[in-house]
Formats: C-alpha cells, sequence, structure tokens
C-alpha cells in the first residue's frame, strides 16, 4: 500500500511537502522534518495515532475543523488525478509514475 503524506501552509495556501512511501513512520518523518526546519509554531494533523509520537506536543494540534484545506486538497487529488483511483484504468502502479505526476499536479 502506497501512502501520499503532505503538507499545506494555511497563510500562502499552498502544499509545502509532498512525499510517496509505504505506511510507516519513516514517510511521515520525511515531511515531519521538513516542518521541524522550517520552525513550525503549530502543525495541525488529525488523531492517527503516530502523530503522539512523532510530533512535540507544543506544537501538534487537533482540532475539530483544522485540516479541512488540506483534505480538500486531498479530494482534488484523487477526482483531477485518476491514477489515484485503483480502479480506473489509468491508475499507476510505479511509484516512480505517480511521484512525477504528483510533481506536474502540484508545480508544474
Amino acid at each position: 500500500m502506497i501512502w501520499v503524506v503532505s503538507a499545506y501552509c494555511k497563510e500562502t495556501k499552498s502544499i509545502v511537502r509532498v512525499h510517496v512511501g509505504s505506511r510507516t513512520n519513516k514517510t511521515l518523518n520525511r515531511v515531519l522534518d521538513s516542518l521541524k526546519l522550517a520552525t513550525a509554531k503549530k502543525i495541525y494533523t488529525d488523531k492517527l495515532k503516530q502523530y503522539r509520537f512523532l510530533i512535540s506536543k507544543k506544537v501538534h494540534k487537533t482540532q475539530p475543523r483544522a485540516t479541512n484545506h488540506i483534505e480538500r486538497m486531498h479530494l482534488n487529488f484523487r477526482t483531477h488525478l485518476k491514477r489515484l483511483n485503483r480502479r480506473s484504468i489509468g491508475f499507476s502502479r510505479s511509484v516512480f509514475m505517480l511521484v512525477c505526476i504528483l510533481k506536474i499536479y502540484l508545480w508544474g
């Protein structure tokens, strides 16, 4: 199973970092490390239990409707990029091609 992890900046309304990988803490850490380097003051997440161990309590927040923008962006991914839909003819079997298409979609 492939996991697309992304970070979204509320002020600029843009995707800051995206990483595609297996469903492990290592994949989450790739995105979280870039947020830590940018000295993020607050990191809003859903209530996935891995976040409690990876993000310090000072900056980690889980509030209702705090992740609406990023969830909407993920819905746009699934709607516009048929490579993310498992039952479509355009489904990506190659992780490399999926990463390339995401880069074109986000920064192209």
